[in-house]
C-alpha cells in the first residue's frame, strides 16, 4: 500500500535509488577484489539503498521486501542452465534498470559505465571460475528457504521452501540433449553407441544469450517476474510470529571483522542519501495491507528474521 504514489512519485524515486547505487565510488569499492562479505553487511547497504530518497519503509516491510529479494536473486542463481548465465542474469537486471531511467541521460551513462565494467572484468573468465562464483553465491543464500507465494503458485517452490529444478526445456549452451552415450578406444574413435530415454523433454537451445552491452539475453532469469499480473494475496501466515529459535551468533572473535566493518563503512560513504528537502515528508511504503498488520509484524519481529511466507501484491 502506498500513500497517495503518482507516477512522478515512482520515476523520482527510482531515479534516486538508480543513482546513488550507481554512485561511482561505489561502484569502484564493489569491483575491488574482496572476500565475500556477512549477511549483516549486505543488508545494512540494503537498507541505505532502499532509502536513498523520499521513500520510507518501515522495519518490517523492510524485511519482507530484503527476504523477497535474496529469494528471488537465489532462485536467478540456482536455476542458471551454466554457471556464466549467471553474468546474464545480471545483465537482464541492468536492462531492466536502464528502462527505468531512459529518459534521463545522466543516469543512464552511470548505469552503462557499471555494464562495461562488468564486461571487461567478467566475460574473460573460465567456465570454471564462473562455477566457483556461483557456488559462493549459494552458499551464502544455503540456509534461506522463505517461501515466496509467486513461487509457490508457480510451482517452482515446494511448501518446504526448497527451488523445484525442471527436468525439460533447453540444455545449457554448448551441452547436447542427455540419451546418448558413446564409448570410445585408445585413439579416440568411436567404436560403440547406446540409447537410454531420459524422463525429461530437453531440447537443444536455439542461440545463445548476448553478453554484449545491447542484445538479447535469450535468458529470461532476471527479468521481471510479476510481468503477468497475478491477484496474489498479501497475507503472512499465522506460523511468522511464532518462531521457535533462531540462530546464535559464534560469539568467538572473527579476525575479519575489523577489515569487514571498513570495506562496509567505505561502501557507505560512497552513498549519497537523499533525504526530503523543506517540508517533504518522504512516502511510506507499506508492504502490508493495513497499518495494523505491519505494526504488529514490527512488535513481533524476531532477532534474526525468519519469515515462513512471504505473500506480495502484484497488481496495480
Amino acid at each position: 500500500r502506498v500513500d497517495e504514489w503518482t507516477d512522478v512519485d515512482r520515476k523520482r524515486v527510482m531515479n534516486d535509488i538508480i543513482t546513488t547505487m550507481f554512485n561511482k565510488k561505489f561502484m569502484e569499492e564493489l569491483f575491488k577484489p574482496q572476500e565475500l562479505y556477512s549477511k549483516k553487511a549486505l543488508r545494512t547497504v540494503y537498507d541505505r539503498l532502499a532509502h536513498a530518497s523520499i521513500m520510507r519503509l518501515n522495519q518490517a516491510s523492510m524485511d519482507k521486501l530484503y527476504d523477497l529479494m535474496t529469494m528471488a536473486f537465489k532462485y536467478q542463481v540456482l536455476l542458471c542452465p551454466r554457471p556464466k548465465d549467471i553474468l546474464l542474469v545480471t545483465f537482464n537486471h541492468l536492462d531492466a534498470i536502464k528502462d527505468f531511467v531512459r529518459d534521463s541521460p545522466g543516469i543512464l551513462n552511470q548505469v552503462d559505465e557499471t555494464f562495461r565494467q562488468l564486461i571487461e572484468t567478467y566475460s574473460c573468465l573460465s567456465a570454471g571460475e564462473f562455477q566457483l562464483i556461483r557456488q559462493t553465491l549459494l552458499i551464502f543464500f544455503q540456509d534461506t528457504h522463505i517461501r515466496v507465494s509467486i513461487f509457490l503458485k508457480d510451482k517452482v517452490q515446494n511448501s518446504n521452501g526448497r527451488f523445484v529444478l525442471p527436468i525439460s526445456g533447453p540444455v545449457p549452451w554448448g551441452t547436447e540433449v542427455p540419451g546418448l552415450i558413446r564409448m570410445f578406444n585408445r585413439n579416440g574413435d568411436e567404436v560403440k553407441r547406446t540409447e537410454f530415454t531420459t524422463d525429461g523433454n530437453y531440447v537443444t537451445p536455439q542461440r545463445e544469450g548476448s553478453f554484449d552491452l545491447y542484445g538479447d539475453r535469450v535468458l529470461k532469469l532476471g527479468t521481471n517476474m510479476y510481468s503477468i499480473s497475478r491477484p496474489v494475496e498479501t497475507h503472512m501466515s499465522e506460523s511468522s510470529k511464532n518462531l521457535a529459535s533462531h540462530a546464535k551468533e559464534n560469539i568467538a572473535p572473527n579476525p575479519l571483522a575489523k577489515e569487514e566493518l571498513n570495506f562496509l563503512a567505505r561502501l557507505l560513504g560512497g552513498l549519497e542519501i537523499q533525504k526530503p528537502g523543506g517540508s517533504e515528508t518522504g512516502f511510506r511504503l507499506n508492504l502490508f495491507t493495513t497499518d495494523d498488520e505491519e505494526e504488529h509484524a514490527a512488535l513481533t519481529r524476531p532477532e534474526e528474521l525468519s519469515y515462513k511466507v512471504i505473500n506480495i501484491e502484484a497488481t496495480q
